[in-house]
């Protein structure tokens, strides 16, 4: 299995055109207010990159409306890391098969990024790159915990007309992404931004568009 370990990788199946995010996303800059508190619990999420039929992908899920917390949020798969994970890499690969059915001996580890602080769960998330070199049927896993699971074609993601800014009510403003019927919107919106970045996929769009985060939106977030 070619998941055991970051450098335990097989480069002739990994495609090109994930070179330059191999190169650059180790060395992601992490700003100030997403370096991760001290005492923060520690978590994993699932970026996983594939090839299907309409081109480069990425894995996202919905997490489900009836959550007390991060209801209705579009996310990576991923959660937090438990006593008998080992390590990051080993409980994003747990999450991702109970979340959506991803078989983790079809995942070929690319690295595990730096850490970034989920101030509002109080996590210090560790972002693990995969290569899904041979694709399984994805669904929710739970119905209770995950309202649907989508494989986003990075085509999709930068499309000037999928893009917007989204202002919090506190006056933050951050990038969004509307795909697949999902508004993609907060830490998994940041996140996603600088990966499309670092892998040179990323084309100019205009983040002058600032729009309010609609009520329903708020709504489930007011819960936690």
């Amino acid at each position: 299995m070619n998941n055991s370990g970051l450098g335990d990788v097989a480069p002739n199946v990994i495609p090109s055109w994930l070179d330059l995010f191999r190169e650059r996303a180790p060395r992601l800059e992490v700003p100030a207010f997403l370096r991760p508190a001290p005492h923060a619990r520690p978590a994993a999420v699932l970026v996983l990159f594939g090839e299907g039929p309409e081109g480069p992908d990425i894995l996202l899920i919905e997490r489900a409306a009836t959550l007390r917390k991060h209801a209705g949020q579009p996310a990576f798969p991923g959660g937090a890391i438990d006593p008998e994970d080992d390590g990051p890499i080993a409980a994003a690969l747990r999450e991702a098969e109970e979340e959506t059915g991803v078989d983790p001996d079809g995942v070929t580890v690319l690295d595990a990024l730096p850490e970034l602080y989920l101030s509002r769960s109080n996590f210090r998330v560790t972002p693990v790159a995969g290569w899904w070199h041979d694709p399984s049927d994805v669904s929710p896993g739970h119905p209770g915990e995950v309202a649907a699971v989508a494989r986003v074609p990075i085509g999709e993601l930068v499309d000037p007309a999928n893009r917007v800014a989204l202002r919090a009510p506190g006056g933050f403003v951050g990038p969004a992404f509307r795909v697949r019927d999902m508004l993609v919107w907060g830490f998994t919106a940041g996140l996603l931004n600088n990966l499309l970045e670092a892998g040179g996929w990323a084309v100019p769009w205009d983040s002058g568009r600032v729009e309010d985060l609609p009520p329903d939106v708020l709504n489930l977030a007011a819960r936690g």
